[in-house]
């Protein structure tokens, strides 16, 4: 799976359990919206700073943005 995808569905999933709509998240962490938009679609290559500033704005670790899914997950 491509990295920029792999990524965008992580942070999609963590956001969404950690209760925080684009809106929402997008003002308290300092990214735009269209940012995360972006991300989330795979339209984004981030930097490993900016991984680390993602994660820490979820509470998670920034392996966590990188994991590779449950095939239970992709199927």
């Amino acid at each position: 799976m491509d990295m920029r995808r792999l990524v965008g569905l992580n942070f999609a999933r963590l956001r969404k359990e950690k209760g925080f709509t684009q809106e929402r998240f997008a003002e308290t962490s300092g990214f735009t919206q269209q940012y995360v938009s972006d991300l989330e679609r795979g339209r984004r290559n981030p930097t490993v700073v900016t991984l680390f500033h993602l994660a820490s704005a979820l509470g998670v670790t920034p392996a966590d943005l990188l994991a590779e899914a449950d095939q239970t997950e992709t199927d």
